[in-house]
């Protein structure tokens, strides 16, 4: 039974560290409407996310963009064999943006940003089948970075700044496949951690060789998260010498990988503007976990992750029809850093397709509403999680998972 207690402290810390896997790709309605490209895009205030060098290039001394979005998830998973299926109810996500800049002169422009790249609420059914490895699970994660942006030359710049985050996760799962109390409710775990906060840092680079073409290159650091004196709280457990579970605290530390992004776009004329981002996340930095447990009877744990390094492709385009209406449209390929294996119901995402759409709209010379929508498609996979131990044995889990998630977003953009 210590072993479940491990796996359920485990999967905490899995929720905090995989927030790539449920990476919220929306620091931006422009930018997420042209295939949530942004890197060598200066358009607004987004660029403090995407590359914060990019500042100085905005022509107005005051730029700030905020907006939030709406995340309508779907999951099914289905064991054909024993005729299982299941599904999540999760509630609707609002991920926010803020950003705001100011150009002290030609050369230097400084700016504050706060977003939420990082946060997921995952619940399945009640007592499901994977039940003992997941409920539910709600994680946020809000990151505040102070910037300045520098005009090198003409055309080159360089930017960045430190990070703040502050975050917390709760997650819930039965302690087995078939633990009950004696009036027969599932044996169950709730491990919360709120107050979690970390340091890192992001650089940037931007160049424009001729006026038509930028090419920006971004970094964001990896993030050591700890949690630290998290709470596991225990239900409906049986009274039993077999059942000695009481409620403790735990510490870990984790690795949020390294990310780099590297983009271009082309002004073709004065209506048609056209880019692409590649980007690279480090996620096998991210090879075990290691958890403190404050209570000395419950041994202290390593556990394998084993995942590896992702790409994103990114595609978008811009066409401005007046002096009203500016319209988007981008499509992005985001690749899953989960291996075999290791495919947990508290992450149920593949590979994806995204395709993405928008508009802005100039209700006067400073002001404009930006709307965007995003729809992700996830390819349907047949998976297992291979880790989980009952009475000294491996007890995989496996079943087919379809994702796939709608996005609307609404965002303001403001330029003195």
């Amino acid at each position: 039974m210590k072993k479940l207690f491990l796996f359920g402290l485990f999967v905490l810390a899995a929720g905090i560290t995989y927030a790539g896997g449920y990476r919220v790709s929306l620091q931006g309605q422009r930018s997420l409407a042209m295939g949530h490209t942004g890197v060598a895009v200066v358009n607004n205030a987004e660029l403090a996310f995407f590359n914060p060098a990019g500042l100085v290039f905005l022509e107005n001394k005051i730029n700030a963009a905020v907006g939030v979005s709406a995340v309508f998830s779907d999951v099914a998973w289905q064991n054909e064999e024993f005729g299982q299926i299941a599904r999540t109810d999760s509630p609707v996500g609002t991920p926010f943006y803020a950003y705001f800049s100011y150009k002290l002169n030609e050369k230097l422009s400084l700016g504050l940003a706060a977003y939420t790249p990082y946060g997921s609420s995952v619940a399945w059914e009640k007592d499901w089948e994977g039940s003992h490895l997941v409920n539910d699970i709600d994680l946020a994660a809000i990151y505040v970075q102070a910037l300045a942006s520098y005009k090198i030359t003409d055309n080159l710049a360089v930017g960045g700044g430190p990070i703040y985050v502050s975050g917390s996760v709760n997650f819930n799962r039965n302690l087995s496949r078939n633990l009950t109390d004696i009036e027969g409710n599932r044996s169950n775990v709730t491990v919360d951690a709120s107050g979690v906060s970390a340091f890192g840092w992001s650089a940037g680079v931007m160049y424009s060789p001729i006026d038509s073409l930028n090419i920006g290159v971004n970094y964001r650091s990896e993030i050591i998260v700890k949690a630290e004196d998290g709470s596991a709280d225990f239900e409906n457990v049986p009274n039993s010498p077999l059942t000695p579970f009481r409620d403790t605290t735990f510490d870990a530390e984790l690795p949020l990988p390294a990310e780099l992004s590297i983009g271009m776009s082309y002004q073709l004329n004065e209506q048609w503007l056209f880019a692409f981002d590649y980007n690279r996340t480090f996620w096998n930095v991210y090879e075990s976990l290691d958890i403190d447990f404050a209570d000395s009877s419950v041994p202290d744990s390593q556990n394998p992750r084993n995942y590896k390094d992702a790409s994103i492709y990114r595609f978008g385009m811009q066409y401005t029809a007046n002096d009203i209406f500016t319209l988007r449209a981008g499509y992005y390929f985001d690749q899953s850093p989960v291996r075999s294996g290791y495919f947990a119901p508290e992450t149920p995402r593949n590979d994806s397709n995204n395709f993405t759409g928008g508009l802005s709209v100039n209700v006067s010379d400073r002001v404009s509403i930006d709307a965007s929508f995003l729809y992700s498609r996830f390819e349907e996979i047949t998976e297992s999680y291979d880790y989980y131990q009952e009475n000294g044995r491996n007890v995989p889990f496996e079943g087919t998972y379809k994702s796939s998630a709608f996005v609307p977003g609404l965002g303001v953009s403001i330029k003195i």
